[in-house]
């Protein structure tokens, strides 16, 4: 199942290696370092949609959860349909709890295919289109004194190039992330989502996920660490970019974002009603047609001196008035119909206003 990640892994970083290999050495250490990096960036490049999905959708998460408390203050004590009812609130706003984890679920595979192609690399085994003569290579190749394919722990020869190297990389990328999980908190949720059961969830994880990363870091080789910084370090820069240029309302990075479009002599209202504006432009049409012909129905709905006519749009309550007007034309009109055939011929004419007899 796994054998076509490993070939399609083996074979991105086989080909970089080639191209860096002409002018560094086919042995060298900065060759394969290089070749893993560009892998690192075909694979995020090739995500960017999933990413940007990630955090619209976590962000809006975090947006709905001032309404998350007022269903559960409401539904609180009835579990299902406080599930019910939060399914629905998702549905209508658009919103897909599992969206901000499909990135990362799909990352998954290629960092284990990535993992076992070092890992058999590291061992002289042949793995995917990687040759055994390839794979010695990379097995003892270096960058900073330490072999890409050397771990923290077990520490057989004391502290080494490879434990330091192992170290510098596992704290740094633990680093990475969490500045990217504060940005996230810290500049693009309103204060009001900072609250709640979710917005706990997050801080837990904000200290969780670091604390994963230096436990698992000491058995990763120093080559998939190099991966798992770049990868973090693309996603801390990515989402900085998200957020300066489409920050949501009502947080730090969109005040900031309104402050540069007015020193640039933009409206930054009107910037973002263009950016969710087409919704409501659709709607509008159809309510002046709602309108125009309630009030055509309405008696001198349409006509000179009117009172529609003089507005021009009727409203709400002359469009009620205009449906109740309506609604006893089509009642008068019914009663004649309910009038035993003596009654109508003894009884006097009445005012239209008037109710026949049942």
């Amino acid at each position: 199942m796994m054998q076509p990640l490993y070939l399609a892994v083996s074979w991105v970083m086989t080909t970089f290696h080639s191209m860096f290999a002409a002018f560094l050495g086919a042995d060298s250490g900065w060759a394969w370092a290089l070749a893993i990096i560009s892998l690192t960036v075909v694979i995020r490049t090739a995500l960017i949609p999933l990413f940007v999905r990630q955090i619209r959708s976590s962000r809006n998460m975090q947006l709905l959860q001032p309404q998350m408390k007022v269903l559960q203050e409401k539904y609180g004590h009835d579990r299902e349909r406080l599930g019910q009812e939060t399914m629905k609130l998702y549905k209508d706003e658009g919103v897909n709890p599992m969206a901000s984890c499909l990135p990362l679920l799909l990352q998954m595979p290629i960092f284990i295919a990535l993992y076992q192609v070092l890992w058999n690399a590291s061992q002289g085994h042949a793995i995917g289109v990687m040759t055994v003569e390839q794979s010695e290579s990379l097995r003892n190749a270096t960058i900073f004194g330490a072999k890409l394919s050397g771990i923290f722990w077990p520490i057989t020869d004391g502290i080494g190039a490879t434990q330091i190297l192992c170290a510098v990389l596992v704290i740094s990328m633990t680093a990475v992330l969490f500045v990217t999980q504060l940005q996230l908190m810290r500049k693009n949720m309103p204060p009001e989502a900072l609250t709640g059961q979710f917005a706990q969830q997050q801080k837990i994880m904000l200290y969780l996920f670091p604390v994963m990363y230096l436990f698992m870091g000491v058995n990763i080789p120093v080559g998939v660490l190099l991966y798992w910084l770049v990868s973090n370090t693309w996603t801390m820069a990515q989402q900085y970019i998200l957020i300066h240029n489409n920050p949501a309302p009502n947080t730090p990075a969109y005040i900031d974002w309104e402050e540069r479009m007015r020193a640039k002599g933009k409206d930054p209202d009107e910037l973002a009603r263009k950016r969710a504006g087409k919704g409501r432009k659709t709607a509008a049409p159809a309510t002046q047609t709602d309108t125009a012909t309630v009030a055509r129905q309405s008696p001198g709905g349409g006509k000179p001196g009117s009172s529609s006519s003089k507005n021009g749009q009727a409203s709400g309550t002359e469009t009620a008035s205009g449906q109740a007007a309506v609604q006893r034309q089509q009642v008068q009109r019914q009663q004649p119909q309910r009038s035993s055939r003596s009654a109508r011929k003894t009884a006097q004419p009445k005012p239209k206003t008037t109710t026949g007899d049942a």
